[in-house]
């Protein structure tokens, strides 16, 4: 058994890092103006924004949870990607063509002009919240499959977060919108590259595909079709349900998401780049869920590889770390181990631009009475960039602290704010007599409802947890329906309505 990364595998890894900064470097050299530091001067290739928004959204966390929720669960949680063309047909033809009305640098500037200035701040707010913590999550997980790749104690998980997010952080905030789209591409092929590398060793070495199971495996619960039963972890329906809102959400509320459609030509084009990402995330869906059948037949016949006085089951998210550290060729190794770091930046470059945007316009911008010029607006972006990026770093130190594994603590972190957030745009774009006082409430109250399945164990002390299948669902209706009711009986005083970008 390989005894961990050779020395080569650092030198791939390392030459991978030097690379994306020399990107950043050589895209810091063409932005000029912030229209083109943030939104790449609104002409960029449909499909590298496609792959962009896919790389963003997939992260670290998918990348090594989603095997290990395949050995420990089954393939239910695969279901999921029968959300993604339902999921396509709303955003693709219903919220794209919404947003392309307007040319918006923050998407948060749609929501003063339809529901007023508090609406704008708290979007704005619940945003830098979730990417907070979304980079947080993703980077602190990174650094600890970095840990076990590397066989190093725990002392050295806050060094090896500081390296990952610094690298992201410098690129992204010297090159901007281009230069992240340009390294998320490289990003996507080395992290696909990286999983499709791990079902062909494992392919050769247990002679062909033979680890496709062919049975249910007894360690996997059987999962209803549908149940109203609050606490059963997954259901075929539950996960389609939730995982289409979730896509839908994100699609209509985040920064990330938005910003991406504004660097395209028009909606045409933006439907075109969001085709791009959802065919990206079934195709590596699948391979990911592959990933998992395979480690868990791989382990199962080779039991002494795996890590001493650990089970499958017990261990199922380091897995697929483990395998890449011990069972991999040299040099290969490097190359997948690039990948992950790949999941891992390619989330941080893309929410540091992002809540560099944000704040850019919706705080400083929105409040500053004196005007100054292109070359200073790029430069104060790029600090603020900065600060965004320490920010993030020291927020991994409070990840340690959230209750489960991968799947469940990036729920808790980030699930909060995304159906809040949505409920704002939904109510701005799509309820005409809308208010502020509405739309606010309505987000508040989606928020708590949210927060409250999260935290039901941790908090209550429960044996059973409320079902994180159940946040997106309960947390938009009831912030829909809140926001709606409490915008009929409000005075009707609210902004001119918006009128579309000329």
């Amino acid at each position: 058994m390989k005894g961990g990364l050779h020395w080569i595998d650092y030198v791939i890894v390392a030459a991978y890092a030097l690379g994306m900064l020399a990107l950043g470097w050589f895209y810091s050299r063409k932005r000029t103006t912030t229209d083109e530091y943030f939104t790449g001067g609104r002409g960029m290739n449909p499909f590298l924004i496609g792959v962009s928004l896919f790389a963003t959204l997939l992260s670290t966390i998918s990348y090594l949870s989603k095997p290990g929720e395949i050995v420990k669960n089954g393939p239910y949680t695969l279901t999921a990607v029968v959300a993604v063309p339902i999921a396509f047909f709303v955003v693709g033809y219903w919220l794209i063509p919404s947003f392309m009305k307007f040319r918006l640098t923050s998407a948060y500037e749609l929501l003063e002009k339809r529901l007023g200035l508090s609406s704008r701040l708290i979007g704005a707010t619940m945003f830098i919240s979730l990417r907070l913590m979304w980079m947080a999550v993703l980077l602190n997980f990174a650094a600890g499959a970095l840990l076990v790749m590397m066989g190093l104690e725990a002392k050295w998980l806050f060094p090896a977060t500081a390296t990952i997010g610094l690298i992201a952080l410098l690129y992204s905030s010297l090159g901007g919108l281009r230069a992240v789209v340009i390294t998320d591409l490289i990003q996507f092929l080395l992290l696909l590259g990286g999983a499709i590398i791990v079902l062909c060793i494992v392919s050769v070495r247990l002679d062909g595909a033979s680890w496709i199971p062919t049975e249910w495996d007894p360690n996997w619960q059987k999962q209803p079709v549908f149940s109203m039963d609050p606490f059963l972890r997954l259901t075929v329906i539950g996960v389609i349900v939730s995982q289409t809102l979730w896509t839908i959400c994100t699609a209509g509320g985040d920064q990330t998401a938005v910003q991406r459609y504004m660097a395209t030509t028009d909606a045409d084009a933006a439907r075109k780049s969001y085709l791009v990402n959802s065919v990206a995330t079934i195709i590596v869906s699948v391979v990911l869920a592959l990933v998992g059948l395979a480690l868990m037949a791989y382990y199962r016949q080779f039991p002494d590889q795996f890590a001493p006085g650990q089970t499958i089951l017990g261990s199922a998210d380091k897995l697929f770390p483990y395998f890449i550290a011990h069972q991999l060729p040299a040099g290969i190794s490097g190359l997948v181990v690039a990948g992950m770091f790949a999941a891992a930046m390619s989330s941080v470059d893309s929410g540091v631009n992002s809540i560099t945007a944000v704040v850019s316009s919706d705080f400083i911008g929105r409040f500053r009475k004196k005007e100054i010029d292109e070359k200073a607006e790029v430069r104060n972006a790029r600090l603020i960039a900065g600060g965004v990026g320490v920010c993030v770093i020291l927020c991994t130190t409070l990840i340690e602290h959230l209750p489960g594994n991968l799947f469940a603590v990036s729920k808790r972190a980030t699930d909060l704010f995304v159906t809040p957030l949505f409920t704002l745009f939904f109510l701005a774009l799509f309820v005409r007599f809308a208010t502020a006082k509405g739309a606010n409430t309505g987000a508040l109250c989606g928020f708590l409802t949210a927060a409250t399945i999260a935290f039901w164990n941790p908090v209550f002390d429960k044996e059973n947890s409320i079902t994180f299948t159940w946040i997106n669902p309960l947390a938009l209706v009831v912030g829909i329906t809140v926001g709606t009711i409490v915008s009929y009986f409000t005075p009707h005083s609210k902004p001119d309505p918006v009128q579309p970008s000329t």
